[in-house]
């Protein structure tokens, strides 16, 4: 009996126009989401721009999934668990017709991005829906924040593991986009990530505690004498000064590590860094002037489209000279 030989399957391979409409699927998530990001993109050479647009884009449907206030967190936990499943079908050659996937499977195979650094990011969102609130127990917009609040994490190293998930992969993972050759750029984007999810931290304390999430250290939290249930409704900003201007400073200090990292970065991915860079420190800073007020009012902080522009157009002088 004569036994068929058995082929392994070809790898899917989209065409050139899948793969364009893919990007321009992604580009849009980016452009309509990325407040920050989208401007630092812009003076990067279009492949790389391309790449980091179908990073963002899958880290945004992961981002939209922890944050569906419509489901239960067991419901969010198995849909994370099943984007993140069709991203390694994609990854190990099966066909999709996700345009999410299909850009970042191209991305990540261009740019030799670890795929363990693409889990991380999702593994780093789902952290957000460990033990948060159920989709019943969410407040409406603009209802007074749940009583139900809890630290997510004693100490600044326990909150170091959470903003590496979420933030330093994030930089690990450009720095295979912008290029490099030495190995103490890694360090470097990891510290630099921690300086823009403290950032995020200080910007959103009221918006994260309206779902119940508290991501201001416990022991810091204890060390300036304020209590959880300050938060449920911030009658007087001041009461939180010293301790979001003390954890300012701490993202000062991890903000030197971007100094460090541009000349190490290939020199046409340089402008794009120090763009994302002064964002975010400008953003600290906007916040330090407000004297880190960041109760009042329905906006969060945030630079103006002309304070972003005017960066933007240094970036582009930068990349040019």
């Amino acid at each position: 009996m004569s036994t068929a030989v058995q082929h392994a399957p070809t790898p899917f391979a989209p065409t050139e126009s899948q793969l364009a409409v893919a990007y321009s699927v992604c580009r849009h998530i980016t452009r309509a989401a990325a407040k920050n990001f989208y401007y630092a993109f812009l003076v990067l050479p279009r492949a790389k721009r391309q790449a980091l647009c179908a990073v963002y884009a899958f880290m945004r449907r992961c981002d939209d999934i922890a944050d569906d206030e419509s489901m239960s967190m067991y419901d969010r936990r198995q849909k994370l668990s099943a984007w993140l499943d069709a991203f390694h079908r994609a990854q190990s050659g099966q066909p999709t017709d996700e345009p999410v996937l299909l850009a970042l499977t191209d991305a990540q195979r261009r740019y030799n991005i670890r795929v363990g650094l693409l889990d991380q990011l999702a593994y780093g969102t789902a952290m957000d829906v460990e033990g948060g609130p159920t989709a019943d127990e969410m407040p409406a917009a603009g209802s007074p924040i749940p009583l139900a609040l809890s630290v997510h994490y004693r100490t600044f190293d326990d909150l170091y593991q959470y903003c590496y998930r979420v933030a330093s992969v994030v930089g690990l993972v450009c720095i295979h986009v912008f290029g490099y050759r030495d190995p103490a750029a890694e360090p470097l984007a990891e510290r630099l990530g921690i300086a823009f999810q403290l950032t995020n931290i200080i910007r959103d304390v009221k918006e994260d505690a309206r779902m119940g999430r508290v991501y201001l250290p416990e022991e810091d939290l204890d060390k300036f004498g304020i209590s959880i249930s300050a938060l449920d409704a911030v009658s007087d900003p001041s009461l939180f000064r010293p301790l979001l201007a003390m954890e300012a400073d701490r993202a000062r200090e991890y903000y030197r590590a971007g100094d460090e990292l541009i000349p190490l970065v290939e020199e046409d991915s340089q402008p794009a860094l120090w763009v994302l860079m002064t964002i975010y420190q400008r953003l600290l800073d906007k916040i330090a002037l407000r004297q880190y007020d960041v109760f009042t009012g329905d906006e969060k902080v945030s630079l103006t489209v002309r304070e972003k522009l005017g960066i933007l157009a240094k970036g582009f002088l930068k990349r040019l000279s």
